[in-house]
């Protein structure tokens, strides 16, 4: 029901999920690393604890790390990991790990190459 094209404000919807945007703030070396770090609780959105991963951000929520949590092993692995940069629409701050949803992304934003037409699912799922 939002105005606009489908495709892209279904990426657009994808990619302000808080494990989508812990993800490519490196903040794990994985999405389901990531989605396990969120629900043991080491994720902050706006200054307070989140363990649900399928929340839907807003532009300049600011996502942060606890504190306790900022020394975990896989938290630094990931933030070394060179295979992935982190997108222009997400502003990181790795020394201070936090991250803020600058802008809704579209589908040419999105980092690595989507292997599928959102055409199409949409017009499966429209039926």
């Amino acid at each position: 029901r939002m105005p606009g094209d489908t495709s892209e404000n279904l990426i657009g919807l994808l990619e302000r999920r808080l494990d989508a945007l812990c993800y490519r703030a490196k903040f794990a070396p994985t999405m389901h690393a990531v989605r396990q770090f969120i629900s043991h609780g080491h994720v902050m959105v706006n200054g307070r604890r989140v363990s649900i991963s399928s929340i839907r951000l807003r532009i300049g929520d600011v996502v942060e790390v606890k504190e306790k949590s900022k020394e975990l092993p896989i938290l630094l692995e990931a933030l070394q990991l060179g295979e992935r940069d982190v997108p222009d629409y997400v502003e990181a701050d790795h020394k201070r790990m936090t991250a803020k949803l600058a802008r809704v992304p579209g589908l040419s934003d999105v980092p690595y190459p989507v292997q599928m037409d959102p055409a199409l699912v949409i017009e499966f799922y429209s039926r």
